[in-house]
């Protein structure tokens, strides 16, 4: 009996020395929804099929839409925190939203702000919203709604997202979860949608002693909404490290985490799914709950890698507190030029190509000494090339790192390259100086790759693989090489999460950007033009058989994207969707449980700017879309 206890009582132990924040302390009752049955709860017993259910979402215009004077009603009940879903761009045409003032300040202020990141709608990629109301239009093109969701709910208490979560669910409307907008493929907005905005649960506790499990150290309980240059300084002011994303803006602990989350620490103490030791989170059935070790074991499984939007939102997170943590980098780059002469070209690209071979030779001693590596490759004017990285590597002394560096410098140049080597000094994706200002949409499409250790290791693979990557660079692309080493030694407790099995046997997770223009493309060039750009990735598939890519970062039209990015963790992961949401009301494009729905967006496009609807039904076999 003693043994069955114990667990029980370290639960308890610790969720005694952590109390919910304030905005979780509020959170709706049977009593505040009396007669309202649009934000009643749920009951995942009770739950039909999910193909008994109508064709498709809501959306403005169907006859089943609710009508004004329900959105106010749920408005007051919200205390008002329900906000229309406007285009900011919408200010710069003519119609009800026109204001030359705001859209002066939107063309020539904004980008030097936090305006977009403030903004409820904005997603930073814009081709997957539809790009249907840009800030600066082509001929003819007008504004229109688009992929912007309809309404918003400015949630700044759990009550916020449980009313949200419930009206969503039992009106039948398509719901999507916004943080801060970093999102590369459409998977916080969506036609007709309601959003749940987290971007204000910022709230933060420092906890000098926390234990759950086996766990018993310093901690940090972090709101949903805290962003990644917002984490740093109160990593200064507690002196101890989190891990967090190297983009400051990025909201550390929504889609981030959810999704894997790699950093600069990546090689040191994991991935930011590995950090976290209890979570808070709104279920599918509008309940208020905590996942951790012992209790909703599955939920903290599955939020733990397993994807965002998928299973619940987070609303907080406990999270392990490191030792101050002192990332240096130093940077090492080289490009070759073409003269004109023939024989000088050919020598000058060979030794370019050769240090490309020796900088991937040397990225296992990066990972292996827990550091890593970021770096771009490129095609620069009349065939050139350019080459730049930054080496990183925790809790070193400057003259360590230096030393560190020097043999791949002394092989660069003897290999014929002009080598520039920068450093050391602090890593510059490892601390925030700045406000988290600056971020503007704009339309970035590419793919990845989480390339195996075997691929560097084996001779014969070594060499298909920088053969691969080289054609796609010499094809036109811009290649993105980050040498991580996140396994689950360095990840430590709890484990078993829902983390891509991918990353625990890679050391590179290499992305491959598309440097086409996507602003005014046809939808036949945007189709053949990724068609190009799949090309590229299946010489890289070819030689990673069975490897994956980074949800988070990835092609949107991924084949065989659940064990891409999921691996043997999907059947499982399946189980718990369906469990836990029999009505599929959380869904994101490419995550798990989604292939039960189609988006019917103009032209077949891969975008969120169409009706949701289910797979199979008489709505999506008329489109011809009976399968995403």
């Amino acid at each position: 009996m003693k043994t069955l206890l114990t667990p029980v009582f370290i639960a308890l132990f610790a969720s005694v020395q952590c109390a919910n924040f304030a905005y979780e302390a509020e959170q709706l009752s049977e009593a505040d929804v009396g007669d309202f049955s649009a934000i009643a709860f749920g009951d995942t017993s009770g739950a039909a099929l999910l193909s008994a259910g109508p064709d498709c979402r809501e959306y403005p215009g169907t006859a089943d839409w609710p009508l004004d004077e329900e959105w106010s009603r749920l408005n007051s009940t919200l205390g008002g925190s329900l906000i229309k879903g406007v285009p900011p761009a919408a200010v710069c045409y003519d119609g009800p939203y026109k204001d030359d003032a705001a859209c002066t300040f939107l063309r020539r202020n904004a980008s030097s702000t936090r305006f977009y990141l403030n903004d409820p709608v904005t997603v930073l990629s814009e081709w997957s919203e539809g790009d249907t109301c840009h800030l600066n239009p082509m001929s003819g093109e007008n504004c229109t709604q688009g992929g912007f969701p309809a309404y918003v709910v400015n949630a700044t208490t759990v009550r916020d997202v449980q009313i949200a979560v419930n009206f969503a669910r039992n009106r039948n409307l398509r719901l999507v979860i916004k943080n801060t907008g970093h999102d590369f493929i459409g998977r916080s907005n969506g036609f007709g949608s309601l959003s749940i905005w987290t971007h204000y649960l910022k709230d933060f506790q420092f906890l000098n002693q926390y234990r759950v499990g086996l766990y018993s150290g310093r901690a940090a309980k972090v709101g949903a909404g805290i962003e990644s240059w917002e984490m740093f300084a109160y990593m200064q002011q507690y002196n101890m490290t989190t891990v967090v994303a190297g983009g400051y803006t990025v909201g550390a602990y929504g889609g981030w985490m959810t999704g894997g989350g790699h950093s600069a620490l990546a090689s040191t103490y994991g991935m930011g799914a590995d950090q976290v030791l209890s979570l808070q989170v709104v279920t599918a059935d509008g309940r208020f709950l905590t996942a951790d070790p012992y209790q909703n074991t599955d939920l903290f499984y599955a939020l733990r890698g397993g994807g965002g939007s998928t299973y619940a939102v987070v609303t907080s997170a406990i999270v392990k507190a490191h030792p101050p943590t002192r990332i240096l980098a130093s940077t090492v780059a080289f490009s070759v030029r073409n003269s004109g002469n023939n024989a000088t070209d050919a020598a000058n690209t060979a030794a370019f190509w050769k240090g490309f071979d020796l900088y991937h030779d040397f990225g296992r001693k990066i990972v292996d000494n827990s550091g890593t590596a970021c770096y771009v490759s490129r095609m620069s004017g009349n065939n050139g090339f350019t080459f730049t990285t930054d080496i990183e590597l925790p809790n070193v002394s400057e003259e360590d790192l230096a030393d560190f560096v020097q043999p791949l410098v002394a092989d660069l140049t003897a290999a014929g390259l002009n080598v520039t080597n920068r450093g050391p000094s602090p890593a510059s994706n490892w601390a925030s100086s700045s406000r988290g200002t600056g971020d503007v949409p704009g339309s970035s499409r590419f793919a990845s790759r989480l390339l195996p250790r075997a691929n560097f290791d084996d001779p014969d693979l070594f060499e298909a693989t920088q053969l691969a990557i080289r054609q796609s660079i010499e094809a036109g692309y811009t290649f993105h090489g980050i040498h991580i080493k996140p396994t689950e030694e360095v990840a430590g407790y709890p484990g078993n999460n829902a983390v891509n099995p991918a990353f625990r046997m890679t050391i590179m997770h290499a992305d491959l950007f598309d440097n086409t223009r996507l602003r005014g493309l046809s939808p036949t060039a945007f189709k053949e033009t990724h068609a190009a750009l799949a090309k590229s990735m299946d010489a890289w598939r070819a030689v990673s058989p069975g490897a994956g890519a980074y949800m988070n970062e990835a092609d949107l039209q991924e084949p065989d994207w659940q064990q891409a990015f999921f691996g043997t963790n999907y059947d499982r992961l399946l189980r718990i969707k369906r469990a836990r949401d029999p009505w599929g009301l959380f869904y994101a494009p490419a995550t798990v449980g989604s292939e039960a729905w189609v988006v019917l967006a103009a032209d077949d496009m891969p975008t969120q700017n169409g009706p949701l609807c289910r797979a199979g039904s008489e709505t999506a076999r008329r489109w011809g879309r009976e399968v995403e």
